[in-house]
């Protein structure tokens, strides 16, 4: 019997039961936490899990299927040349404008197809962190200066922090590189344009899908933001047109799913999430009863979305309880502490606000808002770049699915490097500003 698991399996039984026998029902402060935990993993589950998670999984399954590992290879592994694997990564992190639980199960599937850890951990760094719509409200929001900052130093971060995990586990990674290098070419079944199609058109409908409403009720992002669903539906047919014409899936049953979704678009305009969640059932139906690789991408998608659901929900809730939800609730750890510890511009404000930031839970966008409401409670400008920096690449949830895909070390290293970082560029940048 290994007595190490079995002890670590009563650690773990142990703690769950002292913390349920100890609760103290009744104090007002924990029964606000509770209901934060509570509140914040409701509105995660209505605002976050529908219209982002699920297409990411789904995205992150066509890595799994349809692009192979040669690819993947190429463009970030050894195979590729430096300059253009942390190139890739960060460009390719940063068209997505996800956040750090959204960009988890597609940073999973390209590591697993064999990209290397630094490029890899760039991709992860980028996809949340080099927001272009988050960096352009930061601008406009919280000032010209914070919103340069925030794109500067996220884009140093994703290669700086990529390369240095690829410098501390370089050995791992030479064995890893050396496998790779003896691999042969071998040629893509398919055109690469029509995986590269199949995979942007799941990406419009990721990012438009998600399109927040900007401050002001003019200009680009405010027109975008008006007619979002009816791009996404055009997204959604240009799917339909690619597993009709690129994956050879059923041409009736595409059809008619797509003249039903139609249909119950035009049918409820007010409340188009009916019309979104149809379409997921009957893609999944779709590919549940079809061959090859369209089953096979359902599969992929299935398993990533089992092995990192529960742990985000997990790490929703305690996030949740111990720092509150966006918009309202503080959880167990009160408001004006936070607010206190990160006034002016030392290097334990700076760091405080990069180490709670990493553990907090953002939805993309809403560190602008939250961050807002700090500042204008004392909380420096040092800090407030810290928390962007560190923030929304990083949360609680996050983390524990990370450790799940490269392990506790690494994971561990990772957070570290962007704390620190984070805390040096607040440091740095509040002393000018």
């Amino acid at each position: 019997m290994n007595w190490k698991e079995q002890y670590k399996t009563f650690l773990w039984i142990a703690g769950v039961f002292l913390f349920i026998y100890f609760m103290p029902l009744g104090n007002t402060n924990f029964d606000s936490a509770i209901y934060d935990a509570l509140e914040l993993a409701k509105w995660y589950a209505r605002e976050h899990v529908l219209l982002c998670l699920v297409p990411a999984f789904f995205i992150a399954g066509t890595i799994s299927v349809f692009i192979s590992s040669a690819s993947v290879i190429k463009y970030f592994g050894a195979k590729a040349k430096l300059w253009v694997a942390y190139l890739v990564a960060s460009v390719s992190g940063s068209i997505l404008a996800v956040c750090s639980c959204t960009v988890l199960p597609l940073f999973s599937s390209i590591h697993k197809r064999g990209a290397g850890l630094g490029p890899a951990i760039a991709f992860l760094y980028s996809g949340p962190a080099i927001n272009i719509l988050a960096i352009i409200l930061t601008a406009r929001i919280l000032g010209f200066e914070l919103g340069i900052a925030r794109i500067i130093g996220a884009i140093i971060f994703s290669v700086v922090i990529g390369l240095i995990m690829a410098f501390l586990y370089r050995k791992e990674e030479a064995e890893k590189a050396k496998t790779q290098l003896a691999m042969p070419e071998i040629p893509e079944e398919r055109p690469m344009w029509q995986t590269t199609s199949h995979f942007f058109v799941l990406v419009g409908i990721l990012i438009f899908a998600t399109w927040g409403n900007p401050e002001e009720n003019s200009g680009f992002f405010a027109l975008v933001a008006q007619y979002k669903w009816l791009i996404t539906g055009i997204f959604g047919i240009l799917l339909a047109a690619s597993l009709i014409f690129i994956l050879k899936i059923n041409k009736t049953w595409v059809l008619l799913a797509t003249v039903f979704i139609t249909i119950l678009g035009f049918s409820f305009p007010n409340d188009p999430l009916i019309a979104f969640v149809a379409a997921i059932f009957a893609l999944t139906v779709i590919l549940t009863f079809s061959k090859d690789e369209a089953n096979d991408w359902l599969g992929e998608s299935w398993t990533l979305a089992k092995q990192i659901l529960p742990l985000l929900i997990g790490g929703v809730l305690v996030a949740g309880f111990l720092l509150g939800r966006p918009g309202g609730g503080t959880g167990i750890i009160p408001a004006e502490w936070i607010s206190n510890l990160v006034g002016g511009n030392s290097i334990s404000a700076n760091f405080f606000a990069s180490f709670m930031a990493a553990f907090m839970y953002f939805a993309t966008l809403t560190e602008v808002p939250i961050l807002q409401g700090l500042m204008n409670n004392g909380m420096g400008n040092g800090p407030a770049l810290a928390l962007l920096l560190a923030g929304p690449a990083l949360s609680l949830p996050n983390m524990l699915v990370i450790r799940n895909v490269i392990g506790t070390e690494k994971t561990v290293v990772y957070v570290t490097l962007v704390i620190i970082m984070a805390t040096i560029s607040g440091v740095v940048f509040g002393s000018f500003y």
